[in-house]
């Protein structure tokens, strides 16, 4: 039986080349017999985390918003892959807000393993995604059973749709082939 693969996008751009990696990706996990689900930010209504810390007795954020939905989701999920647009060299906004919002999870069992990271970028330095990689491995950190199990980094990509025909996307789908 394959697993529970949670793929979530944070680009609030529509057909963005982050997103296209989340897709591939996906197709990818699917191929290898995993069930997946495919989540985009956009649209979604997220509230930033208040720091009241209600959360670690209650195991439950008290805003009436997606992000305790997105939260227990990823929660329940054997796999979590994140997809971002770089922005600033750090991961988007959506997505350390969600990540921030996951803190009900840090009390309690959580099922999640191996968390992957697919970016896109405007630079095609192959330092670009340093700081999001350090942004996100601070967030895994706090899960001692899981991992970084691993990253996909397209450069070089600026408007919506310029990642196709980049090899990047078969690494993407290659990945989610990888998840057993």
């Amino acid at each position: 039986m394959g697993k529970k693969v949670i793929i979530i996008s944070s680009s609030l751009r529509r057909n963005s080349n982050s997103e296209r990696l989340a897709a591939a990706f996906a197709q990818g996990a699917e191929k290898a017999g995993n069930e997946t689900e495919l989540i985009s930010l956009a649209g979604r209504k997220l509230g930033f985390c208040t720091g009241c810390l209600s959360c670690q007795k209650t195991f439950r954020c008290y805003q009436k918003d997606d992000g305790a939905v997105l939260c227990e989701k990823i929660g329940n999920a054997d796999v979590v892959v994140f997809a971002t647009p770089i922005y600033y060299y750090g991961i988007s906004g959506q997505l350390k807000t969600l990540l921030d919002r996951c803190n009900p999870l840090f009390p309690q069992e959580y099922h999640f393993r191996d968390v992957y990271l697919l970016m896109a970028a405007a630079d095609d330095n192959p330092h670009a995604p340093e700081r999001a990689i350090s942004g996100l491995t601070g967030w895994i950190d706090c899960f001692p059973k899981s991992r970084l199990a691993g990253v996909v980094f397209a450069g070089g990509v600026t408007e919506a749709g310029d990642i196709e025909n980049h090899k990047e996307l078969h690494e993407a789908f290659v990945a989610g082939m990888h998840v057993q």
